[in-house]
């Protein structure tokens, strides 16, 4: 899986989706410092799933709209140990085989799914409601004199 980690996301949590065989980038590593607009816009770029603790990207993600080749998933859990948290996203993230299209809410003991508004879903209801709008004008041009 192609993983965009926030700069929030620990180190030590990196390295273990990396040691499960996921492909990832770290905005700590490679942006330092990037505003949140940016990391979106990297994870799109690069078709990657955003992992992040930061529950801006929510409101993020439903008002600008993510392609369905991308995807955000906000952690909102607690862990005894680095280690532990380690664990847990690592489940997580195997627990679901394809998070693209998705923004997901984890929290202590539930994952909750919704799905992301995409650009070209927005496009297509936009032309669809221009059609439903000319046929009940009488088509293209209807009403007009000339």
């Amino acid at each position: 899986m192609r993983l965009l980690a926030d700069e929030n996301f620990p180190r030590t949590v990196i390295l273990a989706l990396r040691a499960n065989g996921h492909h990832v980038l770290a905005i700590r590593e490679s942006a330092p410092g990037s505003a949140d607009e940016a990391v979106l816009d990297l994870a799109q770029e690069q078709q990657c799933i955003l992992v992040t603790f930061d529950k801006d990207f929510g409101e993020l993600a439903f008002r600008r709209g993510l392609p369905a080749d991308c995807g955000v998933v906000l952690f909102r859990i607690g862990a005894a140990s680095v280690a532990q948290l380690a664990h847990r996203v690592v489940n997580v993230l195997h627990s679901q085989p394809d998070w693209q299209g998705l923004f997901a809410s984890v929290d202590d003991d539930r994952v909750a799914f919704d799905r992301c508004r995409t650009h070209e879903r927005d496009a297509a209801m936009a032309a669809l409601a221009m059609l439903d709008l000319q046929q009940k004008l009488g088509g293209p041009g209807a009403g007009r004199t000339g």
